[in-house]
């Protein structure tokens, strides 16, 4: 399926073969996307792009000579396009990744390596989506151009809702007040909108849980640099950490994270499981927690992202008497997830990125004010 009447070109840049050759056949798999080129390092790559111009270019950050996170800031220079790190899980790649994604790359993706029919149709349902997603992105500001059309192909992997992982709230509860706690969830384009959030925050900030979709492996170097830069204190989650406040906690990339409440007190459940609305972790199940769990004293907060996790749940939030924001089309890189959120009626206040920090400490005030 593709976006318009028009195949979104892609150009690959990976100095491996063996990687160009297997990237290029997951891309082919879709009818909606055609390989412009698969170059071997950043010169071809230029000289590819001297004569046709792709939609969406996918990268590796580790090449001899320009490496990718040169090119990027060159490509980001001069013509910004909508670029994806296609990146191997090492610690110095997680970490030059997330320098990738400051620079203005859009999405990153874990490298794949299937073994077998099934991983190679995931791994192909995984990559063309980010592209499909990319394809959309209003590039933060830069003159990305912007493609119209269906939001993503049909994936083939069966859609699991939070069910599979927690059951229903209990509509009828009463929850004592307690702290206030913040619930994100976010995905592609993401990490920018959550830095830019996270930093404006004071050190009494309330407590903050969050999805952001990303690989396994580079949730911990994403932690760490918000940590480094933001006045409250940020970490990847763990099971049994507690949530309380001045800190945030990032789901890791392969689990799903959930609120539990013990006493007046909350911590982070982190649970295997299947992907919910096709995500892992799920902002739908981080939802559903905080609805279950701290009831009226959650606030849900859904950011710019592809598909539409988190739209159903945030509903729950708001039913039980929470808060609910949704980032709005102007200020998000792919207005996916908060339009679903607003379509189904969920969202009780639209807001520009820049206000949300601002509206958190609102919540935080007014619920601590009684």
């Amino acid at each position: 399926m593709s976006l318009g009447n028009d195949k979104i070109k892609v150009l690959i840049v990976d100095d491996s073969s063996s990687s160009r050759v297997m990237l290029k056949r997951l891309l082919e798999t879709d009818p909606g996307i055609e390989v412009l080129a698969a170059a071997q390092d950043a010169y071809t790559a230029a000289r590819t792009m001297k004569d046709a111009l792709p939609d969406v270019i996918l990268l590796d950050l580790e090449m001899p000579g320009m490496d990718g996170l040169t090119f990027l800031r060159k490509i980001m220079d001069q013509r910004p396009l909508p670029i994806i790190i296609c990146s191997s899980l090492t610690d110095q790649g997680s970490a030059r990744t997330v320098e990738a994604l400051e620079a203005g790359a859009i999405d990153v993706i874990l490298k794949p390596a299937p073994r077998s029919d099934q991983e190679r149709a995931e791994a192909a349902e995984t990559i063309c989506n980010a592209v499909y997603g990319a394809a959309q992105s209003r590039g933060r500001g830069r003159a990305v151009r912007r493609r119209t059309g269906p939001a993503a192909p049909v994936p083939p992997s069966p859609r699991l809702t939070a069910d599979e992982i927690l059951p229903p709230p209990n509509f009828k509860k009463a929850h004592p007040r307690t702290e206030p706690i913040v619930c994100i969830g976010a995905s592609t384009g993401g990490t920018e909108a959550l830095r830019e959030v996270l930093c404006a925050l004071p050190p009494d900030a309330p407590g903050i849980v969050i999805v952001q979709h990303m690989p396994k492996g580079f949730t911990s170097a994403f932690a760490r640099r918000l940590d480094s830069l933001s006045q409250i204190r940020v970490f990847e989650a763990a099971d049994g950490m507690p949530v309380q406040q001045g800190h945030a906690i990032i789901a890791a990339g392969d689990r799903h994270l959930a609120l539990q409440r013990i006493g007046q007190n909350y911590r982070c459940k982190v649970i295997e499981g299947a992907p919910v609305s096709r995500h892992k972790p799920s902002a739908d199940v981080l939802f559903r927690s905080g609805a279950a769990e701290a009831g009226a004293n959650t606030l849900g907060v859904i950011m710019t992202g592809m598909g539409d996790d988190g739209a159903t749940c945030l509903g729950e939030i708001k039913q039980i008497g929470g808060r609910t924001i949704a980032q709005d089309e102007a200020s998000c890189v792919v207005y996916g997830m908060p339009r679903a959120a607003v379509e189904r009626g969920h969202a009780q206040q639209v807001m520009p990125l820049n206000r949300i920090a601002t509206a958190i400490m609102a919540f935080a005030r007014m619920h601590r004010g009684g």
